[in-house]
């Protein structure tokens, strides 16, 4: 069974989405800078219609657009947003947090993991900003560490989900099941199955996987 996560802005398409099939909502506004976190009345109406439809929604947390590498207040913002979205309901949170050396910032992680407990987690395309060495120690790590999934281009967004394949199969063989690995980024309808087969994986994200 194939899940094909929808990334919507705000509240507006979901509906149309779910009927045309998809399976899953990453919640987000403002697409045109990569997905900040929804308000608070967004995720909430969200919550309500996909919970009556029993479609997961993962609500994320980016404080803005730009870079990943966040001072201490917008940590704060980032916790005190999750810990909303998970109050409100939420079935999960997509987050991502790096270091001026474009690593994994691990006290902003383990932060935002220790208010994610009960909840579903992703880690978003900020893992592309990683060398392909530091990536294969991550997947290690965030396995150790109970993320559910990375969601990843398998290489810069400038280039075709194609081109990277071969890379995106790498990550799928190392996870080896331990945690999802979510291809996106320019994954339409019409070729989902086929990237999905050639990956050997059964979920896929995008604004456009499905039709309505």
């Amino acid at each position: 069974m194939l899940i094909k996560e929808f990334c919507a802005e705000n509240y507006t398409d979901i509906p149309k989405a779910i009927h045309a099939g998809a399976g899953r909502i990453e919640l987000c506004d403002n697409l045109a800078v990569g997905g900040t976190t929804p308000s608070m009345g967004v995720i909430e109406e969200a919550l309500l219609y996909a919970g009556e439809k029993q479609v997961p929604v993962m609500t994320m947390i980016r404080p803005r657009g730009g870079n990943f590498v966040y001072n201490d207040i917008e940590l704060k913002i980032m916790e005190n947003d999750l810990i909303h979205a998970k109050n409100a309901g939420t079935d999960g949170v997509v987050f991502g947090c790096l270091t001026e050396k474009n690593e994994v910032d691990e006290e902003a992680l383990e932060m935002l993991l220790g208010n994610s407990e009960g909840l579903l987690t992703t880690f978003h395309m900020a893992f592309d900003a990683l060398s392909k060495e530091e990536q294969f120690k991550t997947i290690d790590w965030f396995a150790q560490l109970g993320i559910d999934r990375i969601l990843t281009h398998g290489g810069p967004l400038s280039t075709s989900i194609e081109e990277n394949l071969p890379h995106l199969k790498e990550l799928v063989d190392y996870a080896a099941g331990r945690l999802i690995i979510l291809p996106g980024g320019g994954i339409h309808s019409g070729k989902v199955d086929k990237i999905t087969a050639a990956l050997g994986v059964n979920e896929a994200h995008g604004t456009k996987i499905v039709d309505f």
